[in-house]
């Protein structure tokens, strides 16, 4: 039998140096151990490999991987969102999110006022003595965010844009969902799906899912929502708590919606400006579709063309309110001029009162 090679080739400066450290530079090949300093305090900052030169060695090692001025932005909602998740959802979210269904716990001897019907005979014939089982609800779920990431989106004539408003909205709910150990997963669309993160634990993943929604930068510009929803009920096995954020400026998902919550517990986060409802008088103003790029020139000193739109932007709320109750899909609306702390509230005690 052939002795087996010295992987060092006699050189045992690297001697006390972590196994998997060791491997990681014999595998990366680019620093041979003859040419490693005598200790790593003596390489100068300007000689060691750059963070992912090395493909053992990356930010997400000891990190999250979000660069800096990124994570800032995150601590930045985390901070604002904290006293909403900590204080006001606390201990509203496991009342108002119903789990998977019922598990077994354990069995304990039959007391009279027991229902019948869950005695454990197998246990009862084993110990003569009648025992019951007692069941829990699963309490893992699994939160799914849907974000609707088109160009109407980035429009917002108060202190900030619709997408923004949504982003941090986002972060209550997956805070939230960690908070309660759930799993979060992400679903970015736009004309078609443009990402996908897959439903998991942790804050690791929760800080990724945040920076997707602050930073992903779509390839369309318009709003294909039924198409959202088939993606959903296609990737989501199990019954899951379906987050879906647009401003619903979009027709013809009645139907999809309909069906994905027969799947799943379906809430509609509508997202508005209050420039989307009325205009003021400013006189000439020149706009354009952010989804079709369309652009115009409307006169807004002219009463009958404010009354026109406020009248049907009047209709579509009225559309979209009809098409949720039909479809039988709670409704939560935010505005980009109002805090939407009370409305969160709101919809956490309307559920609270339901299943009470």
């Amino acid at each position: 039998m052939q002795p087996r090679a010295n992987r060092s080739n006699g050189n045992e400066k690297t001697a006390s140096l972590p196994r998997r450290l060791r491997r990681a530079i014999e595998k990366w090949g680019q620093a041979p151990f003859s040419e490693l300093p005598e200790k790593w305090g003596q390489a100068p900052f300007s000689e060691l490999p750059e963070k992912g030169a090395c493909p053992h060695f990356s930010e997400q090692e000891g990190g999250t991987g979000i660069p800096q001025e990124v994570m800032q932005q995150i601590r930045r909602i985390q901070i604002r969102t904290s006293h909403t998740v900590n204080d006001i959802l606390a201990g509203q979210y496991e009342s108002v999110f119903k789990g998977q269904g019922m598990e077994f716990k354990e069995v304990r001897e039959y007391v009279p006022g027991d229902d019948v019907r869950m005695i454990d005979w197998n246990v009862t014939a084993r110990t003569n003595v009648p025992h019951v089982k007692l069941l829990a609800e699963e309490r893992e779920l699994t939160v799914m965010l849907l974000v609707d990431a088109s160009g109407s989106g980035w429009f917002g004539s108060v202190s900030r844009f619709k997408n923004d408003l949504a982003a941090e909205l986002c972060a209550v709910l997956a805070f939230s969902a960690i908070k309660n150990n759930d799993k979060v997963g992400l679903i970015i669309f736009t004309d078609d799906i443009e990402l996908y993160i897959p439903p998991s634990k942790g804050r690791r993943h929760v800080l990724r899912v945040i920076r997707e929604v602050l930073f992903f930068k779509p390839k369309g510009r318009g709003s294909n929502i039924p198409g959202a929803l088939h993606f959903l009920n296609g990737v989501t096995r199990r019954r899951a708590v379906s987050f879906l954020v647009s401003d619903f400026m979009a027709d013809g998902y009645e139907t999809a919606l309909r069906v994905a919550n027969r799947r799943h517990d379906m809430i509609a986060v509508t997202v508005t400006d209050p420039r989307e409802e009325a205009l003021d008088d400013v006189g000439l103003v020149a706009v354009v579709d952010a989804e079709t790029g369309r652009e115009a020139l409307v006169n807004t000193s002219d009463k009958t063309v404010r009354e026109k739109y406020a009248r049907e932007a009047r209709g579509r709320v009225k559309t979209r309110e009809k098409i949720f109750q039909r479809t039988r899909v709670d409704a939560i609306n935010v505005r980009t001029d109002e805090p939407y702390i009370s409305e969160i509230y709101r919809f956490f005690r309307m559920r609270e009162k339901r299943y009470a």
